[in-house]
This record gives structure tokens, sequence and C-alpha cells, in this order.
């Protein structure tokens, strides 16, 4: 019976036996042990995660464990102190290791960086502690309050209702009748939160700011502002030390590629780029990176009247992956501070905006002054996985918007805050000298010292002579400024600059017919009465603009106007992916390269006089960014934004609006004390949930019968056991599949209600061609006296595309006829016969690339009547009607036409397997110079013969287009 070698404990399976040498900390050291002990010796050397052990029990035994080593997984025996027995020392050369998935166009080589992420000893969690001082005190886990449901309606009442109406609830005579709470008031309430554990307390400085006006006594004015802060090391130690985040966390960062050779690299996440690998050779052996990542951006509290402003600083770690991090129900994003967001009044109009820059350098560097000595020294933390390592915070990336982005580089705004572009010359593709921040600090010295550097000038400097990440460790604020996709590419490049120049071409009336006429797809925006109505945008109205631009223009504007707007559209997706590879950086730089090629045309038309634009030159720096911090998705302004509501907005309206930074602090103190305890409640209850089923599988193990193979079952559970929410490498699942509602939503339709409300005319013959070919000893032959059930849409279950999405997709293609307006006010919805990507043969697998796959429109979702399925034992069924098929890409739009498919002058249909329908599809029609009057959105379809296949409807379809070139 297999057995571990180590413990010699007896296995149900092979894989019992993976699994039990994972999950054991003793076993797997032994075994690591082991690999270095047959290294030293000269043994054969793992090639891509294998063994080679002369021993051929143990290496069936322990191969596959070797292989499943992650960086998100740090081993026990990665210790910092080989003298201590338990923990060997930590391999000493660069391994590559490949991640147990069965897809290998998705498979992940990892190059390990020695000597990171080393753990020093065994410790507790913050919850572990908890949870032994409740033992410790004899309190239940639901204390201060009586038990499980008092909680519950004290976590509902510090959501959803304020201090007041907390109040009025308290001394409702239900509640004080009936519910009968331990808390009688608010007051009484509020002190029973009070108790609850919570992260880094708040504390607030006052800074005396001396102004340069004086009063009618000829006294210089002043005020006072106050900085309210908390620990950034503290908040540091609450997220890397959160079990929750246990699944999610890295430590070490590795060199990710696609091929055991290693030479096709792959970036996603921060760990795998080049930033962290860099840092970790500047910092003793067996440090672990704690790369800070910093937000900023003032935002106005005050609604309709007023005008208070707050200027929250948030924090999160590059150790937690960018899923993770954007969720803002996980708090994986932590706020650290306020600061003064005052008029400064005691200045003139002419030195307020240098007194203003002065001012946030000096709060942040009270706000961030414990990360200098933590970054140089490090700071021993427990982490989520129960182990302490020596953590070094060091700030690695700032997220903000351009002017932000000046202000912490203490330079002016019509310069780059990244690199030494001269201010006239940022419309050109030059490659220019970054800023470097010892220069910067040496230059500021001399100027404050009295000197005139020719530099202060010539880089664009202002007099900010203490910049708070002079002294911090390590740090490269230049570099630190990631991608800003809302506001330099969806807001900025595409909607400020590509619209406008596209508007005044092709005229503002034509454009809104244009958009007017798109055809319907599902979760695509109709802009029903063009753009020039729309007063105020979003990102999401220009993300939506975008996936119908380029086929918009098509026809409207000259061909080089049209390879311009395709190269920003071009370079807007690929900057979009979540994971980048070399095809991919270079696309950005080709898509970049094309734009200037091509520019000089907006010059000719008079359009545009310079490109002399501040954001155009900031996109420049994309692929430099993304290869020393991974993709744009970890670091987009968007998080910052939708956290104004939760840490400033709500918080504010909770307040009395007078002296309101302490009450938004007591506020959040609140909120996070509850959020804190259901955490920690749920961690109570996945533990016991673990541990149940542990005691279960345990159980079983002892009955298994020995067997030389895995059962399927035994597969899936070693692959649960990778980190799979933190990489990007593990698709949920393998299959598309097909969803039918359980009952049909027309049932028995005739074959004349298929032909005048479906527009299914040639059903029955396309029937009978579908039975001769796939029954052909039916002796039933179909007639218009038969129904049949009818379904609204199918939706496609898809696998998410790695590049794209973390999560499946759920598509759906639509076969519904008009509706009539009914009686009253009810309105009519227009006919919804969706194109769809048709594959030559049933597949459950994602479709990469357009080749074998066809566009036809589905006109009916059908299934057979009893007499035909016992004939033919058929599924679901589909009519469609096909387009030719797709051509080589248009050389100037980039997209592939299409035109109905005819037969003896009809259209070309036919009866097709469900199970062909790969997802849908979004066609444009050809609408030449100008659109046809009589064409709508609802009979476009219909009407136009000749098509583009619109290849930016979504990320996974452009992902197909590149890869179909």
């Amino acid at each position: 019976m297999p057995h571990c070698d180590f413990c010699a404990k007896e296995m149900g399976s092979k894989g019992g036996v993976r699994r039990h040498i994972n999950n054991q900390p003793d076993c797997r050291r032994q075994w690591e042990l082991l690999v270095e002990t047959q290294k030293d010796i000269g043994a054969p050397q793992a090639h891509l995660g294998t063994l080679n052990q002369a021993d051929t029990n143990t290496e069936s035994a322990h191969a596959d464990s070797y292989s499943s080593y992650s960086p998100h997984r740090r081993s026990r025996s990665e210790s910092s102190n080989p003298d201590h027995p338990d923990n060997p020392a930590a391999p000493k050369h660069r391994r590559v290791t490949i991640e147990e998935i069965e897809d290998e166009d998705h498979a992940r080589y990892f190059e390990q960086c020695v000597g990171a992420g080393q753990t020093l000893r065994e410790g507790k969690t913050g919850f572990e502690r908890f949870r032994e001082y409740k033992e410790c005190m004899g309190e239940d886990k639901w204390a201060p309050f009586n038990d499980g449901e008092e909680w519950g309606l004290a976590e509902w009442l510090v959501k959803n209702l304020g201090q007041t109406r907390t109040d009025e609830f308290l001394k409702l005579p239900i509640t004080q009748n009936r519910t009968k709470p331990s808390f009688h008031n608010n007051r009484s309430f509020l002190q029973k939160v009070d108790e609850l554990p919570h992260a880094a307390a708040w504390s607030c400085k006052k800074v005396k700011v001396q102004g340069n006006k004086t009063d009618e006594k000829g006294e210089t004015l002043h005020e006072e502002v106050e900085v309210w802060m908390r620990d950034p090391v503290e908040c540091v130690k609450d997220l890397i030390g959160n079990p929750l985040f246990h699944d999610h966390m890295v430590y070490a960062p590795a060199r990710a590629y696609r091929d055991p050779a290693g030479l096709h690299r792959v970036i996603d996440d921060m760990w795998t780029a080049d930033w962290w690998c860099d840092k970790q050779k500047l910092l003793p052996k067996g440090a672990t990176i704690a790369p800070i990542i910093l937000a900023s951006d003032k935002t106005c509290l005050s609604q309709f009247r007023g005008d208070q402003s707050a200027w929250p600083v948030y924090l999160t770690i590059g150790n937690i992956a960018k899923e993770k991090r954007r969720q803002t129900s996980a708090r994986a994003t932590v706020l650290i501070g306020y600061l003064p967001a005052g008029k400064l009044d005691c200045f003139t109009s002419d030195a307020r905006s240098l007194a203003g820059y002065r001012l946030f350098h000096h709060c942040m560097s009270l706000l961030l002054e414990p990360l200098v000595a933590a970054g140089r020294n490090g700071v021993e933390m427990v982490c989520a996985d129960s182990l302490i390592r020596r953590v070094f915070p060091i700030l690695a990336a700032y997220v903000a918007d351009f002017p932000e982005q000046c202000l912490v580089a203490c330079c002016k705004e019509n310069r780059c805050p990244k690199c030494l572009v001269a201010a006239d010359e940022r419309g050109d593709p030059l490659t220019s000298q970054m800023r470097d921040p010892e220069v910067t600090k040496d230059i500021l010295e001399k100027r404050k010292n009295g000197q005139h550097p020719i530099q202060f000038d010539d880089n664009g400097l202002r007099a900010v002579f203490n910049p708070f990440w002079a002294n911090l460790p390590h740090a490269d604020i230049f570099l630190a400024f990631t991608p800003d996709l809302l506001h330099q590419v969806h807001k900025g490049v595409f909607k400020d600059h590509l619209v406008k120049w596209c508007l005044e071409i092709v005229g503002e009336d034509e454009m809104d017919s244009r958009f007017k006429v798109m055809p319907d797809y599902p979760g695509l925006r109709h802009f029903k009465k063009g753009i020039s109505t729309v007063r105020q945008w979003t990102g999401t109205e220009h993300k939506e603009m975008q996936r119908i631009f380029i086929g918009l223009l098509a026809g409207a504007v000259p061909s080089r106007v049209l390879v311009v707007a395709r190269a920003i559209l071009d370079f807007s997706y690929y900057a979009q992916l979540r994971i980048h590879t070399v095809d991919s950086l270079n696309g950005l730089e080709n898509a970049l390269a094309v734009f200037h090629a091509n520019k000089d045309i907006l010059q000719e038309l008079e359009v545009r006089d310079h490109f002399n634009i501040p954001k155009l030159h900031q996109i420049s720096h994309f692929v430099k960014s993304i290869t020393l911090f991974g993709s744009t998705d970890g670091f987009n302004t968007e998080l910052p934004e939708r956290l104004h509501i939760d840490f400033a907005k709500d918080a504010y309206r909770a307040s009395n609006k007078r002296d309101y930074e302490e009450q938004m602090a007591l506020w959040l103190q609140r909120q996070e004390a509850v959020f804190l305890r259901r955490t920690y409640l749920d961690w109570l209850s996945e533990r016991s949930r673990s541990a149940t089923a542990s005691s279960h599988k345990d159980t079983n193990r002892r009955y298994d019968s020995d067997s030389g193979s895995e059962s399927d079952t035994e597969i899936e559970e070693l692959r649960s056991a990778a980190p799979t929410n933190a990489s990007p490498s593990l698709p949920q699942a393998t299959d598309v599949v097909r969803v039918l509602a359980k009952v049909a939503a027309h049932p028995r339709q005739s074959v004349d209600h298929l032909i005048t409300a479906h527009g299914a005319t040639m059903f029955l013959p396309a029937l009978k061609s579908f039975l001769n070919e796939h029954v052909p000893c039916n002796n039933i032959i179909p007639g218009p006296h038969d129904r049949f059930d009818v379904y609204r849409q199918v939706v496609i279950v898809a696998p998410p595309d790695p590049h794209a999405s973390d999560t499946s997709k759920r598509l759906r293609i639509r076969a519904t006829p008009e509706v009539p307006p009914g009686p009253g006010r009810k309105p009519g919805t227009p006919a919804r016969f969706d194109m769809a990507l048709i594959s030559d043969d049933v597949r459950t697998s994602n479709l990469r690339t357009f080749e074998g796959v066809r566009v036809a429109q589905v006109r009916v979702i059908f299934t057979l009547p009893r007499q035909f399925q016992a004939a033919s034992g058929s599924g679901p069924l589909a009519y469609v009607e096909w387009f030719t098929p797709l051509r080589e890409p248009d050389p100037s739009s980039g997209l592939r036409q299409v035109s109905r498919s005819t037969r003896h002058l009809q259209r070309n249909a036919a009866v097709i397997h469900l199970g062909k329908i790969i997802r849908p599809c979004h066609l444009i029609p050809k609408l030449g110079p100008s659109v046809d009057p009589g064409w709508t959105s609802a009979n476009v379809y219909e009407m136009a013969h000749d098509f583009y296949l619109n290849t930016f409807i979504d990320l996974e379809t452009f992902c197909i287009s590149t890869r179909s070139v």
C-alpha cells in the first residue's frame, strides 16, 4: 500500500501520499532536505518540476509535490536561521517549476528568486491570538454581545443606520419589549462597539502654516491644519497577517514563462515583474519585501452646498493578488490618513500654489515617517500563513492622476513627472532620460542653499526642498507612477482628443446618426440620441464608445485617420490585458508607433496644430511600467475613486459637518471594528469546516482501496491545493457550457409562427437537410403540422481567457421576435436575433483564433418534437442564417468583412447542433460616407448586406483577433 517514506503513514492512494507531504510540514521539510542532499552528491537534477530519484516509490510519491511548489506558498524550510534544527537552509539554486494544470496554453513555468521570503519561526496571527485570549477569558465568540442574533443586529445597525436613527430604533417599544438587546440607547450601543478590537489606531498632528499675508495690525497670518493618520507599518502588519488573504498572498518574486526553456516571459501580478526581483538583490538574504502601493486623490465631500473637501491617502501591498486588491469588499486597500485640504487663505494668490506643494510634502513626511526605519532595517511580522518573516516595507508604486503626479514629483504641470522630456517635445516619440531621485534631491538642496542650478529650470522643478520621498529607502518615486487607464487612456487620449478630432472631420449630426444606428448586442450601451447630448461622461461611457468606434468610423473618415483611430484603440485594449507577454508589449509599442507615423494626417486636415499633449506622452511610459510592476489592472485610479465613497463621502455624511475629520476617523474605526469581527467569525467558521472536512477525508482514506491511478476526485483535490485565486494561470473551468431554460418559453410553436415571427423562411428545408445528414435512417419527414418548443436565448458559460478576465463569462445569444406595444404605457420590444460564431464541429473548448469558424445569425433555438427525438437522439438545435467566410482584415480598420450568404437567391440557412455555437459576436454594417436614413438599430441587420466583424466588442474577442493575424 502506498505510504509516506518519512513518517511511514499509509495512504489509500499515491495521490494521498502527495497531498500528505504537501500538507505536513515535517514530511515536506524532510523531502526538500532529501532533494538538496541528492543535488549536493551529484544526483540527477530535477527537470521541470520532477525529481529523478533512484527509488521508484520515492519518485512517484514526491514528484508532484515538487511540481506544485510555487511562489504563492513559501515552504517552512525556507529559514534565515540555518542553525535552527527544524529549519534547514533554503535551496541555493534557481528553480523552474510548472503549475499543475491541464491546459498547456495556460501553463506557467516559474524561475524562483533564491533567498527571498525566508521564514524565521512560527508565529500566531492576530486572529489566532484573539481566539486564545477569548478562551483564556472564558468568553464566547459573540462577546461583548450576548449571542449571534444580537451581534447580527449590532452589525446591521453600524452598517446601515446613523446615530440618531439607531437611538430611535432602540427606543421603539417593540425593540425594548420583544428584542430586548443588552444596549438600550445609542450611547450604550457604541460603548459595546468600541470594545471590539480594531486595526491601527488614529492619531492627529497639528501643523502650523505661516502665510505671507498680513492682517490690519500688520501681523503675519497663519493657519493651523490637522493631519489625521495611522501608522503605515501597523497597517502593513494587518494586511500581510490577515489569514483571509492566505491563499492570495505572495512573499517572494519569481519570473514566469510560458515555456520550460524560459524564452517566453509572462508578466501579470507584481511578483512576476522586474521591480520586486531587482529590489530583492539590494536587501539581506532571506528578506521579505512588502511592496507599498500608495494612492491619493483630493475629493469633494459636500453636495449642492458648501465646498468641503477631503484628501484621503490609501495603502495596500503588492503581496496581495491584484484580483483581491481590486475587491473593495475585501478591504485589501486601507485608509492611512487624511491630508489637509484647506485653501491656505493666509497666502497671496501667487504664492498659494507653491505653499500647497510644500504643505503636501510635509504632511506626507509625517504620515510615512515610520516607513523610513522599517524599510532600512525590516520589521518582524506574522504573515497570513502563521510564519514570521522579516519584512521590508518599501514604496513601490504610487497611483494618482496627472496633477497629483506632478505634485508628488515636485515638478510643474507642463512637464512629465517621470522623465526629462522638454516641455515642447511631448508629442514626439522620443526616448527621454528618466528623472533620478538622487539628482533631483541634489538640485533641490542647492536651490535651498541659495544657489541657482541650471537643471532646476531645465527639469521644470518646483521649490519643494523637503520632498516626502527623499528619505524613503530603496524608493524611486518617478518610476513609481503607474499607468492611469481612466484618465490617460479612456478619458484622455480617447475621449478628449480622438473623439474630438473625429467629430470635427465627420460632423456632429453624422456622428450621432452612426451611433443611433448601431445594432444591439447583449450588454452594449446603445446611444439612442447619439453622443452630442451626453452632458456627464464617466469611464463607463468612454469604454462603451470604444467598443464600436472603429466600425462606426469606417467609410466616414479618410483611411489614414482610421489607421490613427485603430492605433489608439489597439493601444487601449492591449493596455487593459491582465497578462502580458512579449507579443502584447510589442503590440503596445507598435500601436503607438503606428499612431505617430500617421498622426500628420490630422494636421493636414487642420484638425490639430500640434501633438504636444501631456497624456499622449504619458502613455509612452506604459511598457516600462508594466515591465516593472505588472499589468495595469492592478493600479487603476478607478479603485481609489470608488474607495472615496466608503472612506470619505459616507464618513462625512455620518458627521455633523463641523470639525468633521475627527468624527470621520471615529466612524471609520467603528466600521472597521465591525468588519474585523465579521472576518474573524468567518475565519472561525472556515477553520471549523476545514477541520470537519479533514476529519471526514481521513476517515474515508482508511477504507480506500489500493489503486494504480488517481481518481478524478483526487486530481481535483490536488488542483484545489494550489492557490488558484492568486494565480492567473489556473482557470476556473475548462469547458464551454451551453445553458437553456428548464422549460421552453414558447412551447409547441407552429412552423408558420417560426416563419412569420422569427423570419425562419427556410426552416423546413433546413430541418430536412439536418435530419438527412445526421439521421439517414429516419423515415419521418417534418411538415407544417409539426410543433416545436422554442427558447428565448442560450447562455454560453465560457471559461475565462486569462489575458482578459479572471472569471467565467455568461454570454447571451438571443432569438426573440418583436413584441408589439401592450395596453396603456407598456412599450414593445424590437426583435433580437443575435449574431454568433459557429464552429465546424461541436466543441467544448474556448476559441483561440478565427480559424474554422463562421458568422451566422441565430433565428430560432428549439428542440425537436418527441417523434424526431426518438429517431435522432438530438439535443437542442438552432436555425441559423449564414454569412460568408471571414475575409482578411481591412488594412485601415483592421476589421474582417462578411456579407449575407445566399443560395438560390435566398438566404443560406441551416439547422445545427447548439453545441456548435461558440460565442456571440457583433457585426457593424458598412455605413459608407453617410448613414441610410431608413436604417435603424432595430432593422439594420435586415437592411444591410455587408458588415464588419467587430473585434473590439470585448477584450476576449480582441485577444482572439490578435492571435488570428
